[in-house]
């Protein structure tokens, strides 16, 4: 009656072959989750970018052809004022400034002043401003420029 016994059950090397592909299952199910959350990370940022792009460029338009000289801290407003743009007869909100997603602001790098500016994303270390793509403080295509 022992020997049936023991013959249905799983020895103990069986059980730590089937441990083992578990772990290696959920390693790569884990490292998969993580580089989505970077890539989802780095559209929020280049959606941000290009909308606080249109915010400056509408700001061109309404006020005599000039940039806004500084970027609003996150949560702040962007406003085209009537001191700033005499034609206009009242304030206008062009955007609320949005956060970068690991937070912190988004940030001019170089000159912005009322004929140009480069805005980037908050840089993450080491020149980094993705955290998915090669863009670095010498390659700044993560970057928005002027238009104009």
């Amino acid at each position: 009656m022992k020997k049936n016994f023991f013959k249905k059950s799983f020895t103990l090397l069986e059980m730590l072959v089937v441990i083992g592909i578990i772990s290696v299952i959920v390693s790569f199910g884990f490292s998969s989750y993580s580089t989505a959350q970077k890539k989802s990370r780095d559209a929020k940022r280049k959606q941000d970018l290009k909308a606080i792009q249109n915010a400056f460029e509408q700001y061109y338009s309404i006020c005599n052809y000039k940039y806004p000289t500084s970027l609003p801290a996150a949560g702040n407003k962007l406003t085209a004022t009537t001191t700033n743009c005499p034609s206009l007869s009242s304030n206008v909100d062009l955007i609320t400034m949005p956060a970068d997603p690991l937070g912190g602001n988004y940030q001019c790098v170089g000159v912005c002043d009322s004929t140009r500016y480069t805005i980037c994303p908050k840089n993450l270390g080491g020149g980094k401003y993705l955290e998915t793509e090669n863009c670095n403080s010498t390659n700044l295509s993560c970057c928005i420029r002027n238009l104009q």
